[in-house]
């Protein structure tokens, strides 16, 4: 009895952890990595397809869904369990996922023909998206199924998105036994339209996220304890609107299209219904992402045995939660470029929502340069993304080629995050009667995940340890498992990881300056030396305004 972790090991996406029992090979997630963790660990799939016997699925999410295309497309021909909401809502993300492959590696492929090199093939298509859904098998939260000799299963609601779940699963190998649970992705307290998370009492061996694992979510205003509001919540999202439209402006919201547009659009309805904003009676939503909008129609539908009480004491009413006049819903691109020509303020939220891909970058593009309007960020940004780069104060940004200067407001809605921050985890954690034998702690960075896995040893007296890229363990032998890990308290997270970032700085100086003298020495085509020598001159002056911009920023912010 196995379990080897091919993605979210010291990461934050790319969900997929191997276990083997029986002579079975199961999957639990089979997400697509993104942002910094594509680029250092690929998409490909690190194992054979046609060898896989079963999946199981947290939540349809990307990076916990986003290879099962790639998975069918090489071979696989098990089942793929997952609660009745989550199967629905890949059945269009998947879709969705597929065309922007197709999309990517047509782009890709026209530069590399107009290079004289080969043409890209996408990862998968819609083709193959839609083929894996014929291995969709539907499973009912709090159900105990029997899936093969040794292997059960029961799904639990995570909180996290409509039928997000931890799951559980009960192992017997021989005379052994053992029992795993699987986190996924822990839901905050409190969120619009769904359930908080259940809790389980009960495991052998946790599999537990810890994206927000050393921090806690700052609460809006008047929030009391964790206890936040529905109203509480909409009033910060009015504010930000009001100020913006009295600027003249708009609120650009990058949003993921499943899960978080909707629950935006829950606070929207909130916001009008109660007026909010009192000195707009008008406000004009638009919802541009055929994502999103799909997603939309699936909440819509989709709402008994998932959402919490405040949103069935609505529907009950005969009142849609996440519907109102003013939304108008756009899936055509010539509606979508006559947005960004619109004189009057609005509302516009557009996937994706860490701004990497679709028809955000293109509000962006139109709305980061003008000082009245806002950007706003509901939901974790990951490294490398382009939003990471926006919420972190970049002056300026590259969107399609062009330099973007970011003058307008850029904003967070507190306390509106999918994830449970530190509180959360400790309390979905120690929710337990026994303490579990091994805590594997996933889904966080090199700096989170490590440093939580200590925090969870010292402080609950729980061994934890957090795994990386392709480490394998043995469940029946105990003193094959890892031992935890303790990481230095001095050692704040993400410090190691600034000072790597300047090291890489000196690094790229050196390498600047000898790609300068290179220049100075070629005595060739002196008018391209020209063109290149005034492009890296402005590059560099970038930087250095940046590096100056910082310096005011942090030092004013530590006195």
């Amino acid at each position: 009895m196995h379990i080897t972790f091919f993605g979210a090991a010291q990461m934050v996406t790319g969900s997929c952890t191997m276990v083997q029992v029986n002579g079975k090979y199961l999957l639990v997630d089979c997400g697509l990595p993104q942002g910094n963790d594509e680029r250092e660990v690929g998409l490909d799939l690190p194992f054979r397809a046609d060898a896989i016997d079963y999946v199981f699925l947290t939540h349809a999410h990307i990076d916990h869904t986003g290879r099962i295309p790639l998975l069918v497309k090489e071979g696989f021909r098990g089942k793929i369990f997952a609660t009745s909401a989550t199967a629905q809502l890949c059945e269009i993300m998947l879709a969705d996922s597929g065309h922007i492959q197709e999309m990517e590696a047509e782009w890709k492929s026209r530069k590399a023909v107009r290079a004289g090199k080969t043409g890209v093939e996408p990862l998968y298509t819609v083709k193959d998206a839609q083929k894996a859904l014929q291995f969709f098998e539907s499973c009912v939260y709090d159900e105990i199924c029997d899936i093969d000799e040794g292997i059960k299963v029961r799904f639990n609601d995570a909180g996290h998105l409509l039928g997000s779940s931890s799951i559980e699963l009960w192992l017997k190998e021989g005379k052994e036994r053992r029992k795993l649970v699987f986190s996924g992705d822990i839901g905050n307290f409190d969120q619009p339209l769904i359930k908080d998370p259940d809790y389980i009492d009960e495991a052998d061996f946790v599999i537990m996220e810890s994206t927000y694992g050393n921090r806690v979510h700052k609460k809006p205003e008047n929030a009391v304890g964790n206890n936040v509001p529905t109203h509480v919540r909409a009033q910060e999202l009015a504010d930000i609107i009001e100020r913006t439209f009295k600027r003249g402006g708009n609120v650009i919201i990058p949003s993921f299209a499943v899960g978080r547009t909707q629950e935006i659009l829950y606070l929207l309805r909130v916001v009008i219904e109660h007026k909010l904003c009192p000195t707009f009676s008008e406000i004009p939503v638009f919802v541009d992402s055929p994502l999103s909008v799909k997603a939309t129609h699936v909440f819509a539908g989709n709402l008994f045995g998932y959402m919490d009480e405040e949103t069935m004491e609505l529907v009950n009413k005969g009142i849609n939660p996440i519907l109102f006049p003013s939304l108008v819903t756009i899936t055509d691109v010539a509606d979508s470029i006559a947005l960004n020509k619109r004189k009057e303020s609005c509302v516009i939220i557009s996937s994706s929502g860490m701004c990497e891909a679709g028809r955000i970058k293109h509000h962006l593009k139109h709305n980061l340069y003008r000082s009245e309007c806002s950007v706003l960020f509901s939901g974790y940004q990951a490294g490398g993304t382009l939003g990471r780069s926006i919420l972190d104060g970049a002056r300026h940004v590259t969107i399609f080629g062009e330099q973007i200067d970011v003058r307008c407001e850029v904003c967070e809605l507190h306390g509106i995050s999918g994830h449970a921050d530190q509180e959360g985890l400790v309390k979905w954690l120690t929710s337990f009667k026994k303490e579990p034998r091994m805590a594997f702690i996933v889904h966080g960075d090199k700096e989170v995940a490590p440093w939580f896995a200590s925090f969870v040893h010292r402080t609950l007296n729980i061994k934890a340890y957090a795994p990386t890229a392709m480490q394998r363990f043995d469940l029946l032998d105990e003193a094959a498992l890892p031992v935890s890990a303790v990481v230095d308290d001095k050692v704040v997270p993400y410090i190691r990881e600034l000072h790597e970032a300047l090291e890489e700085l000196k690094k790229q100086e050196v390498t600047l300056r000898s790609v300068v003298q290179r220049m100075q020495d070629s005595g060739s085509e002196p008018h391209l030396d020209e063109k290149r020598a005034v492009r890296l001159t402005n590059a560099i002056n970038r930087l250095a305004s940046d590096l100056e911009y910082l310096k005011i920023k942090w030092a004013s912010d530590a006195d």
